[in-house]
């Protein structure tokens, strides 16, 4: 856990106004902790750094942050998913994890 300051200074040319406008715009969603105080949890620590690099690494605009965020999002739930999944299959029956294979196979072809 971090505290708003602490996660502005590991970026060396984020300036408070900005992370604060990021936060309004839910594009970060720390846990509030009292009045004008977040507290930073790891993933949303990582979600900073993505969006630093979003904006800084790759000249992002702000009108195209959204749009990056929510197809990454989809992205990221599609793999939680998809390890359930896979986590299933393996407590499966051999003719169940078969059956679920070729249908996945025979997909890829079409």
């Amino acid at each position: 856990m971090m505290r708003f300051s602490a996660v502005v200074a590991l970026f060396p040319d984020l300036q408070p106004v900005e992370l604060t406008s990021w936060i309004e715009h839910r594009w970060v969603q720390p846990e509030p902790h009292d009045v004008d105080i977040w507290i930073f949890q790891d993933i949303d620590i990582a979600r900073v750094r993505l969006i630093y690099d979003l904006r800084r690494d790759l000249d992002t605009s702000e009108e195209t942050v959204p749009v990056l965020l929510a197809l990454l999002d989809q992205v990221y739930d599609l793999r939680r998913k998809l390890k359930s999944v896979a986590a299933a299959l393996e407590d499966a029956s051999p003719e169940l994890r078969e059956k679920v294979l070729g249908i996945l196979r025979d997909g890829e072809e079409q």
